[in-house]
């Protein structure tokens, strides 16, 4: 244990300079704590502040989406047409006191944006959903048009330099999870003909360099990548990792590793048996990925133990630990581990049988401990299925209609 500990206690020094004090960081989990105008709230703040509190060396924020009529959910953070940075302050405040890094993660929905928020949502290309399930919850989207895509690119780099202005230490763009940029990355999605089609990672790298130049050279970059969309004839391993190697020569300071889609949600689970056993989701794409660059490699899903995590960063496969929903039922769990306290990070979740209604639990039931926690309120771990369904079957419509009414 005290081998274990010692090896997550070290901390990181990125490319930019910037020093990570240690191994263990909380990794991004939608709060759905914006406003009814997609401003952050003073629960946003609470909830960053307890979490700081409990020991995470790195804070990535939920995803913040760059455009207010592009949101995945209607209680996101939205950047506003003509952003203050004094709005986002109290969040950048809420880790004051702490050794932690507060970094934001900035995110476009492309077709990923649900009927209740959008008719007709805009994506590289006019692809809507393959599944049955999905494509009755997501309207077909439009193709976007070039200018279109030089204005969300300008929004990126607008969002990233007033979060940075605020008091957030680093950037994180989110290309994974079927978001907009994933959809760019991915053939099935991107059939564009123009030099955003013709070469798919183009997007990617360019609010890359637009977001550096924002930045500067010493404020934290990174990047959320798929591994894959594990989806026939999608985003596949080997294109995953030639774009790693671009965003290694393009200078990014940090990767993290997801994969998986809403059609296929790999990132909540169902990897394969001998990975599971390992304790990281992504674990064997790591080790690939980390013969190809010499970035600092995250990886976030599965991992359950100090021991587990001690054996994944001896590997050299990486760097950093991402820890999600463990943390919405103990936002203690990184400082304890630090401490060498013999705890583990639990998944509580419970499931109805049913794949589509466990498929949206897995996340809403997390949601709502978050939500707890942000009210100063301990997480509820007897919360059953059915009544963490019944409850977003009543917030998620309210939370819309007060959108449309602000």
């Amino acid at each position: 244990m005290t081998a274990a500990r010692e090896l997550l206690a070290e901390p990181l020094k990125l490319r930019c300079g910037a020093v990570l004090p240690h191994r263990l960081a909380k990794s991004a989990l939608s709060e759905q704590l914006g406003d009814r105008r997609n401003a952050p709230t003073r629960e946003l703040a609470d909830l960053y502040r307890t979490w700081a509190h409990g020991g995470a060396g790195l804070l990535v924020t939920g995803n913040v989406m760059v455009d207010p009529t592009a949101l995945g959910e209607p209680r996101n953070v939205a950047l506003p047409v003509g952003p203050d940075p004094a709005a986002y302050e109290p969040w950048a405040r809420s880790v004051a006191g702490t050794d932690a890094q507060l970094w934001v993660q900035l995110n476009h929905p492309g077709r990923q944006s649900p009927r209740f928020l959008s008719r007709q949502p805009a994506a590289p290309s006019a692809v809507p959903f393959g599944s049955r399930g999905v494509r009755t919850a997501f309207a077909a989207p439009r193709a976007l048009t070039g200018d279109e895509i030089e204005t969300i690119v300008d929004r990126f780099a607008l969002a990233a330099r007033t979060f940075v202005d605020a008091g957030f230490t680093g950037v994180q763009l989110h290309g994974a999870h079927g978001y907009l940029i994933s959809q760019f990355l991915s053939p099935l999605t991107n059939l564009r003909d123009d030099e955003w089609g013709r070469d798919r990672s183009r997007f990617l790298l360019e609010l890359v360099r637009r977001v550096r130049a924002a930045v500067g050279d010493a404020v934290p970059v990174s990047v959320k990548l798929n591994s894959a969309d594990f989806q026939r004839g999608g985003f596949g391993e080997d294109e995953s990792l030639r774009v790693v190697r671009a965003l290694s020569d393009a200078g990014i300071d940090l990767l993290e590793i997801s994969g998986g889609t809403y059609e296929k949600a790999v990132m909540m689970g169902s990897g394969r048996e001998s990975t599971a056993r390992r304790e990281a989701y992504f674990l064997d794409y790591a080790a690939k990925a980390r013969q190809v660059s010499d970035v600092a490699l995250m990886v976030t899903g599965g991992f359950t133990t100090a021991a587990g995590m001690a054996d994944a960063l001896r590997s050299g496969a990486l760097d950093m630990i991402g820890l999600g929903r463990p943390l919405t039922v103990d936002p203690e769990l990184p400082g304890r581990l630090l401490a060498g306290e013999d705890v583990r990070a639990e998944r509580l979740c419970p499931h109805t049988g049913i794949r589509l209604a466990d498929s949206l639990l897995e996340v809403q039931w997390h949601t709502q401990q978050l939500h707890r926690l942000a009210a100063g309120k301990p997480a509820d771990r007897s919360r059953g299925a059915w009544r963490a369904l019944v409850r977003t079957g009543i917030n998620d419509p309210l939370n819309a209609f007060r959108r449309v009414r602000a």
